[in-house]
């Protein structure tokens, strides 16, 4: 018998389940709109789908090459060459996975050594810590400061670079930008700073820019890969999810340079052999997909997130405006004296309608308990309906 006191790793007791699809679940119970979870409830662009249907017909339903069909990472290395100028060796440098979020967890494990340390921003998306821990890792956490702007103290992050060389150092930071649950996009200067320190301390940087095209207000997404001094040392990470509105499908992409990517390929073969072929090709069709679409799909979301801004505030949350993906988060206290959990409890199975408690972006769950994150992913039907319903939050 086990002498272990746990009957399930040590290291899946460090984690809980994801708070996200929690949500999702109370939702449904309780017949709420989900502005929980982030997926779109309206339909995926009619080529797209087409192209999978193709596939499937074509009898393309067999094992793709391991890491990734070779037309599929062509069209992600030209995609890459129209938006960003940048030249990706399709064979040597790119790799497809079952989501960004596998992309994720692949990377880690292929660079990160069991007991090296990965510095996390936080408020963050709920994997990143869970990812590491996985690995064998200790998170190091930087807070993004709310009351301003979401951005980071340049010389507490430094400290705490510097206090990890005493214990082995940094091995890899993860960067989100644009950044979920927050909706801050770094700016150039901070992509700067982090690319002189990624340098001057020898780490590497995992990005996840899966919400490369959902930006605001005149910003521009920035690849710190394309920093001087950065290409070597980045994993950027994206995929088709949120740009084609395609979340269950679960194709994402890791580019990397070539030493990286043969650890990355072996660690992505282990985990999950390969992502959907029929899906793959879809993707090749996608990644062609005109600078038109791009920019309605900002245009569209900017309208959605100015929409249920208004009546956010209205209810009386506090509400930062996001400039980048698709979350809104609010401070509940002018409203409440509730933590989070209870809050959104509350608004679940009262007022019918499903957020996120802010906690679970967090890896001390007081940090986060007076926020909470609302996805506006969602028609403006639904948005106009939940909208109704928070308004009565305040009665």
């Amino acid at each position: 018998m086990p002498t272990s006191p746990y009957r399930i790793s040590q290291k899946a007791v460090r984690f809980t389940e994801s708070v996200i699809r929690e949500m999702t679940r109370l939702a449904i119970r309780y017949d709420a709109i989900n502005l929980a979870q982030g997926f779109p409830n309206f339909p995926a662009p009619q080529e797209i789908k087409n192209a999978a249907c193709q596939a499937i017909q074509a009898d393309i339903n067999q094992y793709a090459i391991t890491w990734g069909a070779p037309g599929f990472r062509q069209a992600i290395a030209e995609k890459y060459k129209e938006f960003y100028d940048w030249e990706i060796n399709p064979d040597k440098e790119i790799t497809v996975a079952c989501g960004a979020t596998e992309c994720m967890i692949s990377s880690i494990l292929a660079v990160v050594n069991p007991g090296e340390r990965v510095i996390v921003f936080e408020p963050f998306y709920e994997n990143y810590g869970p990812d590491a821990i996985i690995a064998g890792a200790s998170p190091i956490y930087v807070s993004l400061d709310p009351d301003c702007n979401w951005t980071f103290d340049f010389e507490q992050l430094e400290h705490k670079i510097q206090d990890a060389q005493h214990h082995g150092g940094i091995r890899a930071l993860i960067l989100n930008t644009p950044n979920n649950p927050s909706g801050k996009v770094f700016s150039q200067e901070e992509l700067s700073k982090l690319a002189e320190l990624a340098q001057a301390y020898d780490f590497y940087v995992i990005t996840d820019e899966i919400y490369e095209h959902i930006i605001y207000d005149g910003k521009s997404h920035h690849p710190i890969a394309l920093f001087p001094g950065m290409r070597d040392r980045t994993i950027t990470i994206s995929g088709l999810s949120k740009t084609f509105s395609v979340t269950g499908w679960r194709v994402g992409y890791i580019v990397a340079p070539e030493d990286l990517t043969d650890g990355i390929r072996k660690v992505h073969d282990f985990l999950t052999v390969g992502a959907a072929a029929p899906l793959q090709e879809a993707g090749a069709k996608a990644m062609r997909t005109g600078r038109s679409y791009y920019k309605r799909l900002a245009s569209e979301y900017r309208e959605r997130r100015d929409y249920l801004v208004g009546p956010l505030q209205e209810a009386g949350f506090k509400v930062w405006i996001p400039s980048g993906a698709y979350y809104i988060m609010v401070d509940i206290s002018p409203l409440t004296d509730l933590d989070d959990v209870a809050f959104v409890q509350r608004l679940v199975k009262d007022y019918r309608v499903a957020a996120v408690p802010g906690s679970s972006f967090y890896h001390r769950p007081e940090l986060g308990k007076r926020f909470i994150r609302f996805a506006f992913c969602k028609t403006l039907e639904v948005l106009r309906e939940a909208a109704e319903r928070l308004s009565r939050v305040s009665d």
